[in-house]
């Protein structure tokens, strides 16, 4: 581990402690889980104060970095799962396959029920007509990482009533079985605290923060295929959001703004990678 503080930089030395052990980090000398050097140790490394260190530390908790459990130390923090908010309707089970992992889901349920007045509402069908319910616990190797339930009108696909879900997309499932394709989808995002259901399939305490989706996907024609409520683990998934700059056009004038040396408005695209198939 490099030691490298500039005495002689205006940069405050915690930030300088900070930098460095997120190098090591960053270029695997530590590796996730691993417990790294406790303050006193870092004191002697760096030549620099129990305040400085704890500083940086602090930081690095604030960051993710790392965690500290009571009475154990100090440790290299797990990577959250990245589940980004635009490109590509390619699913969870493709999203995770591309990042190198091996999602598998466990079905909870799988039922032909009733449409309530929510679901009915969401999907534009009539209150208690016939609609494919899936509740699924997501896993990314041992870890639970999402509980999702999902909403289909039945009319639409039936072979999903029966089809198995635990390893495979039902987007794809969708596009290649009932010749289904998803278009597009409104999201709304939310932190809620896990309930004592939730807490209890995800492995976290009871009042955990979460990460909430809910979700409603449309046809390309508008007709909604799927209505989803999902929960994400707080501290194990993260979501991105890409920000782009929309060219405006001025009433009954066809000439972009920034030709005239007017800036673009502002936009925002937010769309989600990891979908909830």
């Amino acid at each position: 581990m490099t030691d490298s503080v500039d005495r002689s930089s205006p940069i405050p030395y915690y930030i300088q402690v900070w930098d460095i052990l997120r190098e090591n980090i960053q270029n695997g000398i530590w590796q996730p889980g691993e417990q790294i050097p406790g303050e006193p140790e870092l004191c002697r490394t760096f030549g620099v104060s129990r305040t400085v260190i704890r500083q940086a530390l602090n930081e690095m908790v604030h960051k993710g970095l790392i965690v500290r459990e009571k009475g154990k130390g100090t440790f290299v923090a797990t990577p959250k799962i990245s589940e980004s908010l635009v490109g590509q309707l390619t699913g969870f089970h493709q999203d995770m396959v591309e990042q190198g992992y091996n999602p598998v889901a466990h079905v909870l349920r799988q039922n032909i029920v009733p449409a309530s007045s929510k679901v009915a509402t969401y999907l534009n069908v009539e209150v208690g007509s016939q609609i494919i319910e899936i509740e699924r616990l997501r896993f990314i190797g041992e870890l639970p990482i999402q509980l999702v339930t999902t909403y289909i009108p039945y009319a639409l696909c039936p072979d999903l009533a029966t089809a198995d879900f635990s390893q495979q997309s039902l987007y794809a499932f969708l596009e290649q079985q009932c010749g289904i394709m998803i278009a597009r989808g409104r999201r709304s995002i939310e932190a809620v605290p896990a309930n004592e259901y939730e807490a209890r399939h995800l492995n976290v305490k009871k009042g955990a923060p979460l990460i909430l989706l809910d979700s409603v996907s449309y046809m390309d024609d508008g007709t909604p295929v799927e209505y989803y409520h999902a929960v994400h683990r707080g501290d194990r998934a993260k979501f991105e959001v890409e920000l782009v700059r929309v060219r405006k056009m001025e009433a009954h004038d066809d000439t972009p703004h920034e030709r005239r040396g007017v800036p673009w408005g502002g936009g925002l695209v937010v769309r989600r990678q990891s979908e909830s198939d």
